[in-house]
């Protein structure tokens, strides 16, 4: 029993020594991973800088639609959320047309939040 229970902790002190190794060896490859990740970031931050964008929020488009548009007179009260998309597509499609005729090149999107 006590050969048996010998050889039961020599292959566990190897198996954990097996264990031990693995783990460092584990460590080593994230330190790499993650210097190198750090100066990718570096790099690309340098070479690139963020984008400004311009927010553009209407208040009260119910308001606005009501006092632009005879039928969103009737429309307001029932459909409120169509109403809306109407005001910011109104709204975008007016921009554009000024930025156009400014000669400013523009890209405008409708973002949900």
């Amino acid at each position: 029993m006590a050969t048996f229970l010998l050889i039961f902790s020599l292959l566990l002190a190897v198996f954990s020594g097996f264990l031990c190794w693995q783990v460092m060896e584990q460590r080593k490859l994230i330190a790499r991973m993650m210097a190198q990740t750090a100066e990718n970031d570096e790099m690309s931050s340098r070479e690139k800088e963020p984008d400004l964008l311009l927010t553009l929020k209407v208040l009260d488009p119910i308001a606005v639609a009501k006092r632009e548009s005879r039928s969103a007179r009737v429309l307001a009260d029932k459909l409120p959320v169509m109403v809306r998309k109407m005001v910011y597509q109104g709204v975008m499609k007016e921009l554009e047309e000024e930025m156009v005729e400014r000669g400013i090149d523009v890209e405008m999107h409708i973002e949900y939040r």
